[in-house]
């Protein structure tokens, strides 16, 4: 297991690094999922179920990784997914992935429940940046967040659709996680545990949950988990026609995050989105839910050419990278692969990270006798049969 930044090499020791630095419950709370985790481990699975088929002989000195995304061009093809609660991993939070994301030229994204304000990330970077939007019952917090996107000048706002109740976090039922942390006999022992994690949470800044703080106690002041934030306070009643006016009111690109069946993205693309983010949350919410890899053929089939298509998650290595885009994604992404490296090193973590991936996806390419991303096709890839 690896006990420093320089002996991290992929996102699997990155994970381990986090391990070693955060209290158990904040560990699981990124590593784990809904009920059984199958969905969450068969994120990653998929990816090894299809093979790469090289061409050779193709002049691979130079390469390029660039790809166009909702009107923006990222120098890599992997961007970071918005995550709730990053200051809880580290006290840098967003400020840190935002500037690593920034230092590789790709798209930064922002949770509704994330720790530091749009008004801040949106001077800090300007690197693209979106908006996860999660539509709440209070239709006046959900005016305030749009003001603050558009304030804040981000330029995509991307609404959640996964998250209609919260998933079976069963990990965090037994750790007791909760958004602050609730102090009890059993999590002050594991806070203290780790001693550097406990000094920077408790004598820096107090936490919140910058975007919900002047609306909501829950999250900032009230201790709860996630999947009862979820289950209380977003809309449950939240339906097409409610995208639709939320679409019209940004008048900017606008995505969908949580589409996971071809006639869904069909839907999208009728009602006029840029883009969707082929996603099963993680693994968080549904389990015994398809991956996104294994979607993304079937909805490419439907709607390729008509909306962008990001496939979001499972992602732990360049081939994976290029087995989506040889597929037909736009870009793909992902959020525990940054987590893991902000809890065990802050931004330096993302920054190592990023270069890692950046490494493999350049090294990989030329392997693949590709100099750039759109030479990759369907037909070099092959699913095993099995």
């Amino acid at each position: 297991m690896p006990r420093r930044l320089s002996d991290c090499h992929n996102v699997e020791d990155m994970r381990d690094l986090a391990r070693r630095r955060l209290p158990g419950p904040i560990f699981h709370y990124i590593d784990g999922a809904a009920d059984d985790e199958v969905t969450y481990r068969r994120n990653s699975e998929a990816y090894e179920a299809v093979d790469l088929v090289p061409n050779i002989l193709g002049g691979v000195a130079e390469i390029d990784m660039s790809v166009k995304l909702m009107g923006a061009k990222l120098d890599m093809p992997l961007f970071c997914s918005p995550t709730a609660l990053q200051r809880l991993f580290h006290h840098e939070g967003e400020r840190a992935v935002a500037r690593a994301a920034e230092k590789f030229g790709t798209l930064f994204g922002v949770s509704s429940l994330g720790t530091v304000s749009l008004a801040e990330i949106g001077t800090l970077i300007s690197t693209p940046k979106m908006f996860q939007f999660y539509f709440h019952k209070d239709r006046e917090l959900n005016t305030a967040m749009l003001d603050m996107a558009k304030a804040a000048n981000f330029e995509i706002l991307t609404l959640t659709v996964d998250t209609i109740t919260g998933g079976n976090r069963e990990r965090d039922l037994r750790t007791g996680f909760t958004t602050p942390p609730r102090l009890t006999p059993s999590s002050i022992w594991q806070f203290a545990s780790k001693p550097s994690w406990a000094l920077n949470y408790f004598l820096r800044s107090k936490f919140e949950l910058s975007q919900l703080k002047d609306h909501v106690g829950e999250g900032s002041n009230i201790a709860i988990s996630v999947g009862d934030y979820f289950s209380t306070m977003l809309d449950q009643n939240m339906n097409w026609d409610d995208a639709a006016d939320l679409r019209a009111a940004w008048g900017g690109t606008f995505c969908l995050k949580g589409v996971m069946s071809a006639a869904d993205a069909r839907r999208a693309v009728n009602m006029g989105a840029d883009a969707i983010m082929i996603s099963n949350h993680g693994g968080r919410q549904l389990d015994g839910g398809r991956s996104p890899f294994d979607q993304l053929e079937e909805i490419l089939a439907e709607v390729g050419g008509e909306i962008e298509v990001i496939c979001d998650g499972g992602i732990r290595r360049g081939t994976h990278i290029l087995k989506a885009m040889a597929l037909g994604a736009t870009a793909c992404s992902g959020g525990r692969l940054y987590l893991y490296a902000l809890a065990a090193a802050g931004q330096a973590g993302g920054e190592r990270t990023l270069s890692n991936l950046k490494s493999e996806i350049e090294r990989d390419m030329k392997l693949m006798g590709v100099s750039s991303l759109s030479q990759l096709t369907p037909d070099m890839v092959r699913r095993r049969q099995v």
